[in-house]
């Protein structure tokens, strides 16, 4: 791993600690104001303010889902670092640093067979949502991840391949 990896890693990490700082500073003004509507007592507010409550418990559900895929994503990647079995992104790229597209869809096809052989061994899925994303296919790999994690939690896979 270069140098450059851990800090990369706590960047990101601080990034994303921060926005969801920020998201619930807005969250908790947005609570702030639905319980005022609802105080208001008359049945506009009552109503509006019932609805906006509704939203930061959305809104709170989805930052949680987020933070513990990220987690497990985190020790699915330190397993697989130990086993010394981490993808490796060695896909030519353009001078722009864009992965060629027509390299990273012929090695996608390994990765989706492993799958195919194997549905639930979650390591399979984690090679298959890097090699979904090395393709452009954003949330193709988003839902392998997910399905890596399901696995890895020792849940059952909720569906066939994305």
């Amino acid at each position: 791993m270069s140098e450059t990896a851990p800090r990369r890693r706590r960047t990101g990490l601080v990034a994303a600690v921060a926005l969801t700082a920020l998201l619930a500073i807005y969250v908790w003004l947005v609570a702030l104001r639905a319980v005022q509507l609802i105080g208001t007592g008359r049945t506009v507010g009552v109503v509006l303010g019932a609805a906006l409550l509704v939203v930061p418990l959305l809104v709170l559900a989805l930052i949680a889902r987020e933070w513990l895929l990220a987690l497990d994503v985190q020790r699915m990647a330190d397993e697989l670092a130990a086993a010394g079995d981490l993808p490796v992104d060695d896909l030519p790229r353009s001078p722009s640093g864009r992965v060629d597209r027509v390299a990273a869809r012929a090695a996608f096809g390994p990765y989706r067979d492993q799958v195919e052989a194997d549905p639930g061994r979650w390591q399979g899925w984690y090679h298959l949502a890097f090699a979904y994303d090395a393709a452009g296919d954003r949330s193709r790999a988003r839902a392998a991840l997910r399905t890596a994690s399901r696995l890895h939690r020792g849940r059952p896979a909720g569906r066939d391949l994305p």
